[in-house]
């Protein structure tokens, strides 16, 4: 084994081993975790090991195509994040095969074939990475429950993320901090900072006689049921722990841009060069190791004169994603507005066909409409994009249920990550962390003021590609001869706004004021009834203000 040399001892820690000593057979579970670089759940798997199976389990309802869902994918995911997991499988089973081994890939409900593999294998080891999601949880405990009654040690280090969030949890008298600067305060120094990392091996125990189990290669996207064609533009983003690694070294080796990375100052409308890392979707499928990236920000910050620090420096992105997973692995229901205790009860419009609009990317507003096209067709989009179709979905301009975009983003994104994805949700639709709900992302001049040309909008949205820059963003404004010079007349080849974003901001204003008022006189206790009584009152003071304008003479 070769290490990367950073000081000290590492500490995994969750089910204790009583021995290492057995020379025996191992089970490596492969769920996240998707490398071979600092990964103990495999270091512990192949010490002492005679014979080690690594083992991946393709879940149908995750994997097998769903003609029924709203995008090419599955009923649980897009096939960006599908093809984005089988190129990181298809690079773990080439790092697997470099080593003497390989992945072994079988199809089913996780948990029997588990119980399955141990009952074929007769194992004395079963490795798998800890994971805080509520469906790893779940299936953990099952997996556990049979290890040990068949007399399986298991071990389950705690490696996905910098810190064990039940730990944080525990030194915060049990409950997860609720703001970001009294997480770092509790949180400190992960131990990983110390630590020296397994970075490769010379070679790995060989593969036992896998019986007859189904074993399979990794398969390819036509394999599991897709076409070629599924859709016309692909995720420029290549999955695996390879094209993490190569990115990961590609952006710190300009020491200056990584002390001077200042979230809220990148551009959500550079595409060709993205304003950030892009590492996101490689941390969700653990591609790379969260505990090297920040040691090896560490590194960098040791050698320059001065960085930015946290919340806005790199670093500071990857502690936010700590915050979220602590947050959500402490409270209940946290993928919820009902019965979350740390979110804000607020009567949401349901309107299926906005909802569908939004998601569709057609909702008359340029700037919205071309990062709903991104996601679609990429997977990705820049963090204050996301911001900016969140906010007008939620309290800027529709009303509608964070939930319902949530669902959206889950399906689409190739980084879609439980924690992090409710988390900001929540915050950008006021319901929890973040208050302010009358500081709006506006539809028109926030993208305008970084791509003033309208670039991004050109680019995925080509209807609007010969439309003057002075209405790129508004282009019902333009006259139509213009219009029809652009070869887009709007509400014929492009839709005219759906709302009208002074008015209707207003109004979410008022409504979000109105449910914070409630939230506060009930002491966060609101239930279904006040909720519809609320829901009442709002439709009632909506119709009398438009009632009032309707009066109003209008002028000659």
């Amino acid at each position: 084994m070769q290490r990367f040399s950073v000081p000290s001892p590492s500490s995994y820690r969750l089910n204790p081993i009583t021995s290492m000593a057995t020379r025996s057979g191992s089970l490596i579970w492969f769920r996240k975790g998707l490398r071979v670089h600092d990964n103990p759940a495999l270091e512990f798997a192949s010490k002492g090991s005679e014979i080690m199976y690594p083992v991946f389990v393709i879940d149908p309802h995750y994997m097998e195509s769903d003609p029924s869902a709203f995008s090419p994918g599955s009923s649980r995911a897009g096939v960006n994040r599908i093809r984005f997991l089988l190129e990181s499988l298809k690079d773990l089973d080439s790092s697997l095969k470099k080593l003497g081994s390989r992945l072994l890939v079988l199809k089913g409900e996780p948990g029997e074939v588990l119980f399955r593999c141990l009952q074929e294998w007769k194992v004395k080891r079963l490795c798998f990475e800890y994971d805080t999601d509520p469906y790893y949880q779940a299936l953990d405990v099952q997996v556990k429950d049979y290890a040990s009654s068949t007399g399986v040690e298991v071990f389950s280090p705690v490696s996905h993320t910098l810190f064990n969030p039940a730990d944080i949890i525990e030194k915060n008298g049990g409950k997860p901090p609720l703001s970001y600067q009294s997480f770092l305060k509790i949180a400190g120094e992960p131990s990983c900072a110390k630590s020296e990392l397994v970075m490769s091996y010379f070679s790995l125990p060989p593969i036992g006689d896998v019986g007859n189990l189904g074993i399979s290669e990794v398969p390819s996207l036509e394999e599991l049921g897709y076409r070629d064609d599924e859709q016309a533009d692909w995720t420029p983003f290549r999955g695996g722990e390879s094209e993490a690694l190569k990115r990961l070294t590609k952006s710190i080796s300009d020491k200056a841009w990584v002390a001077n990375f200042e979230k809220p100052k990148g551009d959500p409308s550079a595409f060709l060069k993205p304003a950030t890392t892009v590492m996101s979707p490689y941390l969700k499928f653990g591609c790379i190791s969260s505990r090297y990236f920040y040691q090896c920000l560490q590194n960098i910050y040791k050698d320059v004169k001065k960085h930015t620090s946290p919340p806005v420096s790199l670093l500071g992105q990857l502690l936010w994603r700590e915050f979220f997973y602590t947050t959500a692995f402490g409270t209940p229901n946290f993928d919820k507005m009902k019965g979350n205790r740390i979110c804000k009860q607020i009567p949401w419009n349901e309107d299926h066909a906005m909802l569908a609009a939004w998601r569709d990317g057609k909702t008359g507003y340029p700037w919205i409409d071309a990062i709903m096209v991104q996601l679609l067709k990429w997977g990705w989009m820049h963090h204050l994009a996301r911001h900016c179709v969140a906010c007008f979905l939620t309290r800027g301009d529709l009303f509608i249920h964070w939930e319902q975009g949530r669902d959206v983003f889950e399906r689409l994104l190739i980084d879609s990550d439980w924690a992090i994805n409710n988390g900001n949700w929540m915050w950008l639709s006021c319901s929890s962390f973040f208050y302010q709900y009358n500081r709006i992302y506006s539809p028109i001049s926030f993208g305008k003021k970084y791509d003033p040309d309208g670039k991004y909008i050109r680019h995925f949205l080509p209807v609007l590609k010969d439309m003057p820059k002075q209405y790129i963003y508004e282009p019902w404004t333009a006259p139509l001869s213009v219009q029809t010079k652009a070869k887009c007349i709007v509400g014929k080849d492009y839709p005219k706004p759906m709302v009208l974003h002074d008015s209707a901001s207003k109004e979410c204003k008022r409504k979000m004021g109105e449910a914070y008022a409630l939230n506060k006189k009930m002491d966060g206790k609101v239930d279904e009834e006040d909720l519809r009584d609320l829901r009442r009152k709002l439709e009632k003071d909506e119709h009398e203000e438009s009632k009032t304008r309707n009066q109003r003479p209008k002028l000659k």
